[in-house]
Order: C-alpha cells, then structure tokens, then sequence
C-alpha cells in the first residue's frame, strides 16, 4: 500500500515501450465494483480467485508491465506464475512513513485498512515475501516515478548482461 506500484509501473511500461496493467484496476473493471467492495459483497476468497486468473493471463501475454495489489505477492502460487513466466518481481522498499503518509485520506478504498498500526502488521507479514522478489529496491520515497522505473531499467539491462 502507497509504494507506488502503479506510479512507477506506468512509468518503467513507458520507458521499454510495454503495454501496462494495473491488476486492482482490471479487477475493479471485471467485479464492475473497487476492491473494498469486492471484498465486502464477494469476500476475499472470491477476489484472490480473481487475481491469480488475471495475474495468470498477463504472464501468458508476455511483454506486460504489472502492478500487482498489496496482497498478490503476498501468495506463493502467484509468486511461482511470476517466475514461471521468466518475469521479473520488484519490492518498491518505501520506509513505513512515506507509506503512511501518501495513504492518508485515501484509506476508505483499502480493503484491509483498519486502522494505521493493524496495517502496520498486515504489511510486516508480507515483508517476508515481499523480501523474495527479483530486485529489492531501496527507495526514499522522494524518488519520482520516472527516476524508480529508471533504476529498475538499469537493474534488468546489468542483470541481462550478467546472465
């Protein structure tokens, strides 16, 4: 939550001329409802069904730029269609802080937002897996979109040559 993912996934899409997608956002267009309602009306089971499909259908179209929700990578399956698909994870590492702050007042379309210190808890149990993505990138939070998807350009061209 308020890492960025979208931000900079538009960003890194443009940068290596790719087609972008937003998983919450073709979710929210699938359901015809946001993602708090999908968890309210359907339950969270429904909507993680949901996902791993859409997520399985961008890895079989290859060449995507995704932004997965907070909760996807979270999932050892999902995280398995990802490498599979000879695809690269990030973790946009922001400092709890900076994320606290870009969310405020944007709380209500969180679907696990309690309040401030359970989602604390919920992002410190997903550390963990958020820590086994390809590229862990460090981030300030003061870093622009177009400057992170720069970083992640540079990360994939030296991993390309190395590998």
């Amino acid at each position: 939550m308020g890492a960025g993912k979208t931000a900079v996934g538009g960003a890194l899409a443009r940068r290596l001329g790719r087609d972008f997608v937003d998983l919450d956002e073709r979710l929210e267009a699938c359901f015809g409802m946001t993602i708090r309602e999908i968890f309210v009306k359907r339950g969270e089971a429904a909507f993680r069904h949901a996902e791993r499909a859409e997520l399985a259908a961008t890895t079989r179209s290859g060449g995507l730029v995704v932004a997965t929700g907070g909760g996807a990578f979270s999932s050892a399956e999902n995280r398995r269609l990802i490498d599979a698909s000879g695809g690269l994870s990030v973790f946009l590492d922001v400092p709890w802080e900076v994320m606290l702050r870009r969310l405020d007042g944007k709380t209500a379309d969180r679907p696990k937002w309690i309040d401030a210190s359970d989602a604390r808890r919920l992002y410190e149990d997903r550390l963990s897996s958020y820590r086994t993505a390809s590229i862990h990138l460090e981030l300030t939070g003061d870093e622009s979109a177009d400057a992170v998807a720069a970083r992640i350009e540079q990360t994939t061209s030296e991993r390309a040559c190395v590998s």
